[in-house]
């Protein structure tokens, strides 16, 4: 739905120049809700307003929905930007317009007939949980409330795309959760593709398919979340998220550790490992102690005891390496009766 191919924004101040953005190779799968994550200055921001060349790239190409934007003249853009919604860390909403008036904004300029706007409206409303709200002035609501009225907004033209900067991170924490229950319900009743910018790694695990890594103006990493997240290694953890996410190996095990004993090792599951029956049949060849576990939307993390010979806890090794399963050997403990 969303394709960037070498895509780099230079900004020019006088004799300076700063490369906000190098050569992004990005793409967004159809009906995915995709998050892009990074530091304060990482480019993020950039790449969004580029998606929809409120921002023109310097060089590259962006294409939505199967139309190359870079290729299309101003007339030609006006018209395909309405294939896509746009929803802003603080509302842009009108404080002399009620909130109907201000979903109905871009309708009007659209030139919709009246009785479409209504009933459009009303849709938009009862959709985004704020029907109550119709007459109501945006000074006179919440900041979920205003969140909601600006989705609704963003979605009155019927977009394919809708494209999220920040939108949950001026809220608290029940209104943040509330609002991402929201874009997940909208994505999927609407079948949308949700391009969402965030700073916040609870936000990416909560709702996004597919995560990408921005770092100074370059895409380090993207990929499924859940494989991404059972990386404690991935750069997804650097800098804006827990870089010790790995399990901790328990103080009695610290004073059992040596040369020799029971194999202790640590296991990183995708998705497709947390399903895959490869556990039962280790504990057929070999007898396993589960130490400690993190699971997370189907993918985590297990520190794992093979009990029994050097033979069969090496065999043991080498299956789980077969069935690709990452795995870090931590050391042996000697057993405890």
């Amino acid at each position: 739905m969303i394709r960037l191919e070498g895509v780099s924004k230079v900004f020019r101040t006088g004799a300076e120049t700063l490369s906000a953005l190098s050569d992004i190779d990005l793409h967004v799968t159809a009906g995915s809700i995709f998050g892009v994550i990074g530091r304060s200055g990482a480019g993020k921001s950039t790449l969004l307003r580029c998606v929809n060349l409120l921002e023109r790239p310097t060089s590259g190409k962006v294409s939505v929905a199967g139309r190359e934007l870079t290729a299309l003249s101003e007339p030609e853009l006006v018209q395909a930007r309405r294939a896509i919604g746009m929803v802003f860390q603080q509302p842009q909403l009108l404080a002399s317009r009620t909130i109907a008036q201000n979903v109905a904004l871009p309708l009007e300029l659209a030139g919709a007939p009246r009785e479409e706007i209504a009933t459009r409206v009303a849709e938009l409303l009862a959709l985004t949980g704020i029907s109550d709200k119709h007459g109501a002035r945006p000074a006179q609501l919440s900041g979920g409330q205003r969140q909601r009225a600006t989705i609704a907004r963003a979605l009155a033209n019927r977009p394919r795309v809708l494209l999220c900067d920040e939108a949950t991170s001026a809220l608290d924490p029940a209104t943040k959760r509330s609002i991402l229950a929201l874009l997940r319900e909208l994505q999927r009743s609407l079948e949308l593709t949700i391009l969402l910018i965030t700073h916040e790694m609870d936000v990416v695990q909560s709702i996004c398919d597919e995560v990408a890594v921005l770092s100074d103006g370059r895409l380090v990493e993207q990929g499924p979340v859940q494989k991404l997240f059972a990386r404690a290694a991935s750069p997804l953890f650097h800098g804006f998220g827990d870089t010790s996410r790995k399990l901790d190996v328990p103080q009695d095990y610290h004073a059992r550790l040596g040369s020799a004993g029971n194999l202790l090792l640590r296991v990183e599951l995708t998705e497709l490992g947390a399903r895959a029956p490869w556990l039962s049949h280790l504990a057929r060849a070999v007898d396993v102690r589960v130490v400690s576990a993190r699971l997370e939307r189907s993918a985590g993390e297990l520190l794992l005891e093979l009990q029994g010979d050097a033979a069969r806890t090496r065999d043991a090794l080498g299956f789980l390496r077969e069935q690709h399963i990452e795995v870090e050997v931590i050391g042996h403990v000697t057993s405890v009766d």
